[in-house]
């Protein structure tokens, strides 16, 4: 079947009667819903698609959504944005603005999530019913797709095309994602609800207490030891190359390790589950040069090999797909894989397991996650409190921002002036933790995660200064200060504040309520006070 035949199902980009853009409301949430199937003749195809856009995933998704295992399997994968395309949420985007940062809208990837099912069918020629269905969103939203998932696969599965498409328009009836809010999704008879509370609705709601986050007793259960060797990995951005039985466990593991170092956001790439058919395979796997800052989880036994250089592997049970598989496929068992392999001298610290405790007492899994997210928050925050203390200072003085200068300048950072810091203000005042705490400072500087983290700060602390700067103007007599000034200073003055009242609005700057509005009157007033044919001039413009 050609996937860019136009029998396939997707909206017409004329809808939208309402007087919203057409899927509006699903392209909030999803990029496409995609099946694969495999088909004898032509390998694998499309055989639908609900789609936004302008969006083709054809080329991406024949790579990753048939693993291979039998009987039912979920998994995840994320892939790099084609250069040049650019998505409906790129620029501002109040979301990503009011959202946790692990929880932003990812605008050079996309996020996908696959149920693939494989049975034996005797009524295919080749023997066994093939299919996945594929998610593909901007959001990392795991485990409210996955749940998703587990609800609509299985009805899709047996009832086909006009099952999808239904859901597809539930999905379009469904609010935008609000950060802070309790949201209700209704599909196919269950309502999602992910918040910590309930309200009455019928039928009762499917509450979800996570958006996103891994069971991490048990997706780190047999690395537990390991723990805070990995923690310090992340926080590094080092070449990291996850082996795992299946795509299950590879994109879960994955995900674990890049959410363990929350709420620092891992600003690394990441590939949940890397396939041989992936388009950056050469560029991963080339030896003429380092390794890249990525973690790669796989399944392949070909990549036992490949991988052997990189400085950092985690092996995670025996490589081979479970299940009955067909004849053609054969695959190389693989002994004594469960080990954690690193180069020597890499650890700054003493391992600490007093948290491990809980294992011995045989807590239930859920707790002991809970556990085991505290336990890294906290070395997290140990780490990043003395950075946002000493970035804390860099910040210019209010009682220094006036209304008749421009904002001043946030003072640069400097590594050694930070380094002469942790003496007295180090996390050693909050962590238990013994070991080589400059060095990891001074190699985490030179990690993606030190630079994205400065990046992010250092931009709110600019629109800071810009807000406080905003309120001064306002409560500034601006109108008294035009009296013995030229035409000429006065107009300069309203062509300043327009540019500063646009930019922030641009920015959707988080200012005091009514300061623009207040600015906006100031504007007018002022254009009213100069001689009408300046006022006709300044309005046209």
């Amino acid at each position: 079947m050609d996937p860019l035949d136009s029998s396939v199902s997707h909206r017409n980009e004329s809808e939208g009667g309402d007087g919203r853009a057409p899927w509006a409301r699903f392209s909030s949430w999803l990029e496409c819903v995609c099946v694969v199937t495999f088909d004898l003749e032509l390998g694998q195809a499309i055989e639908v698609w609900q789609l936004f856009g302008v969006f083709c995933f054809v080329l991406f998704l024949f790579l990753f959504v048939f693993p291979g295992c039998l009987g039912d399997t979920q998994f995840s994968f994320r892939l790099r944005q084609s250069v040049g395309r650019r998505g409906p949420w790129f620029g501002e985007d109040s979301y990503n603005r009011d959202a946790p940062i692990t929880l932003q809208r990812e605008l050079a990837h996309f996020c996908g999530y696959v149920y693939f099912r494989q049975v034996k069918d005797t009524s295919v020629k080749r023997g066994y019913f093939q299919k996945s269905l594929v998610l593909v969103s901007r959001l990392p939203y795991s485990h409210l797709f996955h749940t998703l998932l587990q609800i609509i696969a299985p009805e899709y599965f047996e009832k086909l095309e006009p099952c999808l498409e239904a859901v597809c328009n539930e999905i379009d009836q469904w609010p935008s994602p609000v950060p802070g809010l309790t949201l209700n999704l209704p599909v196919m008879g269950v309502v999602l609800q992910y918040a910590f509370f309930l309200q009455n609705l019928l039928p009762a709601p499917t509450v979800l207490p996570t958006i996103h986050e891994q069971d991490l007793f048990k997706c780190f259960q047999s690395v537990l030891i390991h723990l805070q060797m990995l923690w310090e990995l992340m926080l590094l951005g080092e070449p990291v190359v996850v082996m795992a039985p299946s795509p299950t466990v590879s994109s879960e593991t994955v995900l674990a390790l890049v959410s363990s170092i929350a709420p620092l956001k891992y600003c690394c790439d990441h590939r949940p589950y890397f396939t041989i058919h992936d388009s950056e395979f050469r560029e991963y796997t080339t030896r003429t040069q380092a390794p890249p800052n990525v973690i790669l989880g796989v399944t392949n036994p070909f990549f036992v090999k490949t991988f052997q250089c990189w400085p950092h592997i985690v092996r995670l049970g025996e490589l081979k797909m479970s299940g009955d598989l067909p004849k053609q496929v054969k695959v190389k068992k693989l002994a004594k894989l469960k080990t954690l392999d690193t180069k020597p001298g890499k650890i700054a610290f003493i391992f600490d397991c007093s948290w491990l405790q809980g294992i011995q007492r045989k807590r239930p899994s859920e707790v002991q996650s809970a556990i085991l997210r505290r336990h890294l928050l906290e070395l997290t925050q140990s780490f990043i409190i003395p950075l946002e203390r000493y970035l804390a200072s860099l910040m210019p003085l209010q009682r220094s921002v006036t209304p008749w200068k421009t904002p001043p300048q946030i003072r640069p950072f400097s590594q050694e002036e930070f380094m002469g810091t942790l003496e007295h203000a180090g996390p050693q005042l909050t962590s238990v933790l013994k070991g080589d705490w400059m060095g990891l400072y001074r190699r985490f500087f030179r990690s993606p995660n030190f630079d994205g983290w400065y990046r992010l700060r250092h931009r709110e602390m600019t629109q800071k200064l810009e807000c406080l700067h905003l309120e001064v103007v306002c409560d500034a007599d601006l109108l008294g200060w035009t009296k013995d000034k030229s035409e000429v200073e006065i107009v300069d003055l309203i062509l300043k504040l327009r540019e500063k009242l646009m930019k922030a609005r641009r920015q959707q700057l988080p200012v005091k309520e009514g300061v623009l509005e207040k600015l906006e009157g100031y504007i007018q007033t002022i254009i009213g006070s100069l001689p009408e044919d300046l006022q006709t001039v300044l309005h046209k413009h």
